[in-house]
């Protein structure tokens, strides 16, 4: 039988099988099926021959298949009918209705998705909570082989695994999307989706949620509280800072690194104490790079001689940490130890933060450096970084725009990402050119920068009103 000949054959089999389902389903007089009533026309749904193998199919993996199906087909008025479906009394086609309703990228598929994280099967709940969290990601629920090995391989490695994952500045999400993740990370039958819902909490930078994570950062289950603590950290809302100092203290290694990064990210000065204890006094080298890190964020002028100090460390993830800090302490009084260090430097990691500390202190030919690194797949993304945390200050955020017309695509993608968390008006004629760049993936990071840029200051209006 070639291929042709078999395409025919399976539709012939559908229509066969939705044909016996309506025989079935038709009212009996004398063994004869009945002439139906004349009725109003019905929407185009009920006459879908794959809503009618989702209500009636006689096999779960017929059902299964019909909600799959569609998915595919994408017709918004067949919503009901699978919102309706997460009733079916197998799993796994309750499974199949969730992956379909993710494929939607309307509202209506909320309450449905909600309804589904309630769902007494563990995998249910999660593929709701990774649908609703992707309708803003863009993200898809892990499925199939590859998600099946991806989790299994993680699950033997480190159950938590950090990211840093965020939707674009501007997107507004649905309150009760972030009151449903809330439930869920509250809800004790599962722990694998209380962590899926703390991380997808931190990936909408859902700020109501932050007393919630900060509940969760103190659970008795270690993965939820690292999730908590990385989620808060996307978050950025400084009044969980000090709330978080105590887990300075924990005796969970990972769980105390996470908070030495955590508390610096969110500024919480009631740390610095502690964090110094943590570097100066602790034998792990681990404990000492993480507090090293959280003072880097703190950037307090006290920790200038410690910082200076850590320039020379053996350990490159140290000296990382070292100019960092001096990039946000700002002391003009630091700047030719760094040019020391600079010269001395043989890690590149290492080496840009002290192009950060130096571009921060005004070094024109560090701005250089540190725009050049945007290119490199290693360390593009800490480029970005601090070229974003350098770009907050608007005196500074002309000096990136000559950099847009760079002959290195990455540069200008990456470039294009650093204003769309940092762009102001002004930056929006420089992002027209780029729109229509050659390179499709410039020319997309532009439309998006723009994007954000505009729902900053429109949300920004009204408070500058008020």
């Amino acid at each position: 039988m070639d291929r042709e000949e078999k395409m025919r054959h399976s539709s012939r089999l559908t229509v066969l099988i939705v044909l016996s389902l309506t025989l079935s389903s038709a009212p009996l007089v004398g063994g004869q099926a009945t002439k139906p009533a004349p009725a109003p026309a019905a929407p185009a749904a009920s006459s879908n021959p794959s809503v009618m193998l989702l209500k009636q199919g006689h096999t779960d993996s017929v059902r299964a298949k019909a909600a799959e199906d569609l998915g595919k087909q994408g017709d918004i008025t067949t919503i009901p009918a699978l919102g309706a479906a997460l009733s079916d009394p197998s799993s796994k086609v309750r499974r199949e209705v969730v992956l379909a309703l993710a494929q939607f990228h309307q509202p209506e598929v909320f309450p449905p998705l909600e309804k589904a994280t309630n769902d007494p099967d563990n995998g249910v709940r999660l593929l709701a909570l990774q649908s609703l969290v992707g309708h803003y990601s863009g993200a898809q629920p892990n499925t199939g082989l590859t998600g099946f090995m991806k989790k299994n391989w993680e699950r033997a490695t480190s159950h938590f695994q950090p990211d840093d994952t965020r939707i674009d500045p501007g997107i507004a999400v649905d309150p009760t999307v972030i009151t449903t993740l809330i439930a869920a990370m509250r809800d004790t039958r599962s722990n694998e989706a209380s962590r899926e819902a703390a991380k997808g909490l931190g990936i909408l930078s859902a700020t109501a949620a932050a007393p919630d994570l900060v509940n969760a950062a103190h659970s008795s289950d270690p993965d939820l509280a690292r999730e908590a603590l990385n989620a808060l950290a996307k978050i950025k809302d400084r009044d969980a800072g000090p709330k978080l100092v105590d887990l300075l203290g924990s005796p969970n290694k990972d769980i105390l690194r996470d908070a030495c990064v955590t508390v610096g990210i969110l500024l919480a000065k009631q740390a610095l104490p502690k964090l110094q204890s943590i570097y100066q006094n602790d034998s792990d080298e681990k404990d000492k790079v993480a507090a090293m890190q959280g003072l880097a964020y703190l950037g307090d002028k006290v920790s200038v001689p410690l910082f200076i100090k850590a320039l020379w460390s053996d350990d490159k993830g140290i000296r990382q940490g070292a100019g960092e800090g001096l990039a946000r302490a700002a002391d003009p009084q630091s700047r030719g130890e760094l040019e020391k260090a600079l010269s001395a430097e043989k890690d590149a990691t290492a080496k840009l933060a002290i192009e950060f500390a130096l571009t921060a202190l005004g070094k024109e030919d560090a701005l250089s450096d540190v725009v050049s690194e945007l290119g490199s797949k290693i360390r593009g993304d800490v480029a970005r970084a601090y070229l974003t945390e350098l770009s907050r200050n608007p005196a500074f955020l002309p000096k990136l725009y000559p950099y847009l017309q760079s002959p290195d695509n990455g540069i200008r993608k990456r470039m294009c990402e650093v204003l769309m968390y940092s762009g102001d008006q002004g930056s929006l004629q420089q992002l027209d050119r780029l729109q229509h760049d050659p390179d499709g993936d410039v020319a997309a990071a532009a439309l998006r920068a723009k994007r954000a840029i505009r729902a900053r200051m429109d949300a920004a209006a009204p408070a500058a009103k008020s």
